[in-house]
């Protein structure tokens, strides 16, 4: 069976189509996901994978997320060896993009009224994507090829032959290897209408670190003080996680033809960076 995906409305303004291509067989060649059999001006066809989506529930079922954190540290060893791939974390460029393209007010009047009542200033976003930035890249966490979009819809799990799959690498690139485990814990909270209580409680995390750190390191004991350590890391990424995907939704709420409340989406997700930032007192502005 062959799936062909056709690209959204302006989508090309967020993704690098030809660094999606690109990144789809490395990981191809690596084992790790589908092939890839055309590529086309507006979209591209590939291999059919056996597997369900994952819940809100399934996500947390430790049969599940035990493949999960091994499949991820297996991808952040890859070392591909293709020259145009930036090596450097590509997180602050991308949101910097986002920001500069986001909208700063809607000609429509409905949504503008919206938009003023839903998020904060653009000033008071730039002022704490700086501070962002600033007290993150102090953390020093390793950079590692990474997928940057690990929500429920982006894993595929095969129960009968006990895999799952990462699908969908349009953000693929080096970044951070908190983010990338911060933007999958972020994404327990479902897709349609997530809800951010759902995020993984500290047992669970440092559970699921401790597979990862495992693998990752190729070991099979990981000291407390390294799984609290990332535990920290990630728990600080995730607002990056959070501050990331209000600006895309901000874009996606001028631009795209789906029917689904982006504008909403964007401030749900600013608001619950804005609750936990207050965590920590370092990162407040």
């Amino acid at each position: 069976m062959v799936l062909v995906r056709v690209y959204g409305n302006k989508t090309d303004l967020l993704i690098n189509r030809k660094d999606e291509t690109r990144n789809i067989r490395i990981l191809n060649r690596a084992g790790f996901t589908h092939s890839l059999y055309a590529t086309f001006n507006n979209g591209l066809a590939y291999e059919f994978i056996q597997g369900t989506t994952l819940t809100t529930e399934s996500v947390r079922n430790p049969d599940v997320y035990t493949l999960i954190a091994k499949k991820m540290a297996q991808m952040h060893k890859l070392k591909p060896s293709h020259i145009d791939i930036p090596k450097e974390a590509f997180i602050w460029d991308k949101v910097e993009q986002f920001m500069e393209i986001m909208p700063k007010e809607f000609s429509n009047e409905t949504k503008q009224t919206r938009f003023e009542k839903l998020i904060k200033p653009f000033t008071v976003l730039k002022q704490n994507y700086q501070n962002l930035k600033r007290t993150l890249t102090d953390l020093n966490s390793d950079i590692v090829f990474a997928h940057n979009d690990l929500l429920l819809g982006n894993v595929l799990y095969n129960q009968k032959e006990n895999i799952v799959t990462f699908i969908d690498f349009e953000y693929t690139a080096y970044n951070y290897q908190a983010f990338d485990i911060a933007n999958h814990f972020a994404e327990f909270a479902g897709i349609d209408n997530p809800d951010y209580a759902l995020y993984p409680e500290e047992e669970l995390q440092k559970t699921w670190l401790n597979i990862y750190l495992q693998e990752y390191n190729n070991v099979n004991y990981v000291p407390e003080n390294e799984i609290n350590l990332l535990y920290t890391q990630v728990n600080k990424f995730v607002l990056l996680a959070h501050f990331f995907w209000g600006c895309w939704g901000l874009i996606q709420s001028e631009h795209s033809n789906i029917d689904f409340d982006f504008l909403e989406y964007a401030a749900t997700r600013f608001n619950e960076y804005f609750k936990r930032k207050e965590a920590f007192p370092d990162m407040n502005v």
